[in-house]
């Protein structure tokens, strides 16, 4: 019946207050509904009512959460009306605190939990998911969230909370949209011994069996959903991340958030920024404070843009330096990775950050450590002392792992800093009355516009000269006004937007390039993204229906 077919709440019909009273008869749900008829505009305001009510992100969190899986018009709706009043919500940083009690709160699932002893049967497991059609996946083991470190199957929160950001920022068709977990297992004793914990109670899988199982994983959804269909990975830990970027880079579609996300959303931001200091990027030295993933695909995103002023890339990888956990990386340092090997220079070895900070004297400080409170009060004043205008962005999320506060920083060098943090931090009024407003150095800038372009396009592989060319076109967006005002980034409500224009570029790009799949090809490439992007407004429930002539029937 069609109460039934209702009463799943998949369609969220339930709730759709706008059904008029002949649909409702016809449906046989009149009487389900209360008697009144009332827009989707006005069901938003009920939500943000409700939501404003609670005092907790967390419950907003959940409340949001609930709404997506009763009504998922609605919940894009509600999260288009003010992506900046619910982004921190539905992602950083409220999502961290969302993976940690994920299986305390788990009600519905909303992707696929694929583990390792599905090894031989991932196809099988993919044939689970009701939808035929997919375009786009976000994929995470989940043993490196955020800065939290490893939450195991908890991880599923932040495929969720991205792939909603690229319906919400995007305009990707969530239908056509995957959440993946694989779970390998976990090292968090604590998840071990949770009797809620949702995940596998085993110690991590690593070593040839875990490849192995990645190499089903990617080969069985290009074989399900097409060689076009994009991967996006997410949360991987360093030890993975960039040689699984490596090996799978140019064999299928796919991309690392944490590396080339990041990468051109903080490179998108002091291209902004040179626009206040009037120099060059080559002018630049850059300090790193860590060197991770976030830390390495910024610094050769840097380089790359470097090249393109005219530096050879010999003298531009010279103006970085990198500071793990064992300080300051330098040629002959025990135990470098090959990665870290690439920005080692002759140096003496440093452990000490405010020491190396008066070393170094970089014109632009960038955190990514997740060390909350790095950044010290000398070493913010000691960056004043050195430049006019210093670049310090401090990018580590969740707040609580921010190297600084946006007051600190510009609290302690009078004003002077360009700063931009990972995570939202409210504007700073200066002693002389000035305000602030902190730039927001969100992958939400990158990652949904990259996703919409290269779906639109068909394109097979995404390299890193995509996400430079990302970062110059949210750079570009960037008005004087807003520089004046401090921000480095366009306004997030003007998200999708920002997103058009990068998808369109990338489109443009691809057919010129001749690296594009879909033909033939669009004449208007942005009226084409534009089609394609997701309409929040209700579908017709029935059918067309109409009449023939009478004698014919």
């Amino acid at each position: 019946s069609v109460i039934r077919i209702v009463g799943d709440g998949s369609p969220g019909w339930l709730s759709r207050l706008n059904i008029c009273l002949r649909l409702r008869q016809q449906l046989n749900i009149h009487g389900l509904l209360p008697p009144c008829f009332i827009s989707q505009d006005i069901q938003v305001l009920r939500v943000i009512k409700n939501f404003e009510r609670l005092t907790s992100d967390f419950d907003r969190y959940l409340l949001l959460m609930d709404l997506q899986d009763r009504n998922e018009k609605l919940f894009y709706s509600v999260l288009m009306s003010d992506i900046e009043k619910f982004m921190p919500i539905v992602y950083t940083p409220t999502v961290g605190l969302a993976c940690q009690q994920y299986s305390l709160a788990f009600r519905k699932p909303r992707g696929l939990f694929i583990s390792i002893h599905d090894r031989g049967h991932i196809a099988s497991v993919l044939n689970a998911w009701p939808e035929d059609v997919i375009k786009a996946i976000v994929v995470t083991d989940g043993e490196r969230i955020l800065g939290l470190g490893d939450l195991g199957c908890n991880g599923m929160g932040i495929p969720v909370g991205k792939l909603a950001l690229y319906t919400a920022c995007g305009g990707m068709n969530p239908q056509e949209c995957l959440p993946i977990i694989l779970d390998v297992g976990t090292e968090n004793e604590d998840l071990l011994k949770d009797p809620l914990y949702i995940g596998l109670r085993q110690r991590r899988v690593r070593g040839p069996e875990y490849d192995d199982f990645l190499d089903e994983f990617m080969e069985a959804v290009s074989s399900k959903y097409g060689m076009n269909c994009l991967i996006q990975f997410e949360d991987f830990a360093n030890i993975n991340a960039f040689r699984l970027l490596k090996k799978y880079q140019n064999q299928y579609c796919t991309f690392n958030d944490d590396i080339q996300g990041t990468a051109s959303v903080a490179v998108a931001g002091v291209l902004a920024a040179l626009r206040i200091t009037k120099n060059k990027l080559s002018d630049q030295t850059i300090l790193f404070q860590g060197a991770g993933e976030a830390a390495l695909g910024i610094a050769h995103l840097i380089v790359m843009a470097m090249e393109k002023e005219g530096l050879p890339k010999e003298k531009a990888v010279k103006k970085i330096w990198l500071v793990d956990s064992k300080g300051l990386i330098v040629k002959g340092r025990a135990a470098l990775t090959q990665e870290k090997e690439e920005f080692a220079h002759e140096h003496e070895e440093m452990k000490n950050l405010e020491a190396i900070v008066q070393d170094i004297k970089p014109t632009a400080l960038i955190g990514v450590a997740a060390i909350g409170g790095a950044f010290s009060e000398q070493i913010l004043k000691d960056m004043a002392a050195f430049n006019e205008r210093p670049i310090i962005f401090a990018l580590s999320n969740p707040t609580s792992k921010a190297e600084c506060t946006a007051e600190q920083c510009y609290n302690l060098t009078k004003g002077r800093a360009i700063f931009a943090s990972g995570s939202p931090f409210d504007p700073v009024t200066l002693p002389n009355g000035r305000t602030l407003y902190p730039g927001q150095g969100n992958n939400s800038y990158v990652f949904p516009g990259v996703a919409l372009g290269v779906v639109a396009c068909g394109l097979r592989h995404i390299t890193d000269k995509t996400f430079l060319t990302t970062a110059e076109v949210i750079a570009q967006q960037v008005s004087d006004k807003h520089l004046e005002e401090g921000r480095l980034y366009p306004p997030l409500d003007s998200i999708r937007d920002v997103s058009l224009k990068i998808a369109t570029k990338i489109v443009k790009d691809a057919y010129q390039e001749k690296t594009a799949t879909v033909y033939p090809e669009p004449s208007n490439k942005e009226a084409f993204v534009r089609s394609q992007m997701y309409n929040t407004d209700y579908d017709q429930i029935l059918p067309d229906c109409y009449s023939w002539p009478k004698e014919d029937v």
